[in-house]
């Protein structure tokens, strides 16, 4: 199925966006009745392969994520910076949105309780690294929680070329072991440009209050303030979910009590999609309101 669109001649950087869509894989311009192939103008800052290689039981489709990227950075105040942009992942897992936010160039900030899947994406990215040899630096440090708690971070800068990294034109991943309820704690407050997550999905994948499970919701209704405070003014939150466990008005209606605005115009009113048996999956995207400050 192709999507054919009339324009004015392209400009680079409009046919490197319209390159970077997330599900175009062939372009091509029509003569008479050919068509004649257009190279992709490459968007990746890093190798395209950077989030498909690490593979796990579970892992979302890196396509899906890139949509849902690409969806929250376009309702964001941030849409036409040329800056690399912070996006957190609250929810990270073993990274795979890290790994698309990371490719495309901006800077990621992963939270997970999981103290495996953090030190897996930890092995992961450090072999990827070195393997394409890529220039960079790793440091493990802690993040002050409350209580006297601390979260281990891990944090990494690179850059793409040997020349860039002399002269600081660096990107970072930050790691973090916490509960994604002390977001803001580890991230910073209204330090991230995008929040990009995908709750877990099922029972096999429920959330731990401490060592005991907890309901989606609970876990939702305390995390929110956190990722709201996290945000930049102007900035935008995407989360995915399965709509057979929470349905998309739940999810929407948290986010308003957490003091998000809800899109509920077309294309965001519905991006669900049948995955498998026990899971339909869908995303809602909302944005923080107010003035842009510059804590960070």
């Amino acid at each position: 199925m192709f999507l054919t669109f009339e324009s004015e001649e392209l400009s680079p950087l409009a046919w490197q966006t319209v390159s970077g869509h997330s599900a175009i894989c062939f372009a091509a311009t029509m003569e008479g009745i050919f068509l004649r192939p257009m190279p992709l103008a490459g968007m990746g800052y890093l190798p395209n392969d950077l989030p498909e290689v690490l593979k796990y039981k579970g892992k979302t489709n890196s396509d899906f994520t890139s949509m849902m990227l690409h969806c929250a950075h376009a309702a964001s105040d941030f849409a036409r910076d040329q800056q690399p942009l912070t996006v957190l992942d609250p929810l990270c897992g073993r990274g795979t949105t890290l790994y698309c936010v990371l490719k495309e160039g901006h800077n990621g900030i992963g939270v997970d309780l999981d103290s495996k899947a953090i030190a897996d994406a930890d092995g992961y990215f450090s072999r990827y690294l070195r393997y394409h040899r890529i220039k960079h630096t790793r440091q493990e440090a802690n993040a002050t929680l409350c209580s006297g708690k601390n979260a281990p971070e891990i944090r990494y800068a690179f850059a793409r070329t040997p020349e860039s990294y002399r002269q600081g034109e660096r990107r970072t991943l930050r790691l973090f072991t916490g509960d994604t309820k002390y977001a803001e704690r580890m991230a910073g407050k209204e330090c991230c440009h995008l929040i990009v997550g995908d709750l877990p999905y099922g029972v096999q994948h429920g959330p731990k209050d401490g060592k005991t499970f907890s309901s989606l919701r609970d876990l939702m209704e305390k995390a929110l303030p956190a990722y709201y405070a996290a945000l930049k003014a102007g900035g935008t939150i995407a989360l995915s979910f399965n709509a057979y466990t929470l349905s998309r008005d739940d999810v929407a209606e948290m986010m308003s009590s957490a003091g998000f605005t809800v899109l509920t115009h077309p294309p965001y009113h519905d991006f669900s999609h049948w995955v498998e048996q026990a899971v339909n999956r869908d995303f809602v995207v909302a944005r923080k309101e107010g003035s842009l400050t510059t804590n960070c």
